[in-house]
């Protein structure tokens, strides 16, 4: 592709477990239309790519649908442990966090991890910690 130009993929895993009620199954392809849709009308209005995909990436993770954020499957202790990894090709950055359980949207303080501190990866009570100081 030449400067200027863009393409976006949205997809929700590996793939659909054959167990998954068509029900569910169809709200997960109505999810993944609507961020697609979301993706393309921010890279119409000239918004970042990193912007896009941290703003398709909250979206996934809010809605229960899919395996991540609100919908995150359970630890065998019964609590949540999620992770969340963004990476700036251009700038050769990448921000990492894992092991979260009070976090809304992961990705985000991944982003934050990446434009607002020294590291590239945080984890367990040190991305809590850094969460909670709203950096």
């Amino acid at each position: 592709m030449g400067k200027g130009q863009w393409a976006i993929a949205v997809h929700g895993g590996a793939g659909v477990h054959p167990n998954l009620p068509k029900e569910c199954q169809d709200k997960a392809k109505q999810l993944v239309t609507r961020c697609l849709q979301l993706g393309v009308d921010a890279l119409r209005s000239s918004q970042s790519a990193l912007d896009v995909v941290e703003l398709i990436v909250r979206e996934l993770e809010i809605d229960p649908i899919f395996n991540s954020g609100r919908g995150s499957a359970l630890t065998t202790k019964g609590t949540v442990e999620m992770e969340a990894s963004i990476m700036d090709g251009v700038g050769r950055r990448c921000g990492a966090v894992s092991g979260l359980s009070t976090v809304k949207n992961p990705v985000s303080l991944a982003r934050l991890v990446m434009d607002k501190s020294p590291h590239s990866y945080l984890a367990f009570e040190g991305a809590e910690e850094f969460a909670k100081r709203g950096i």
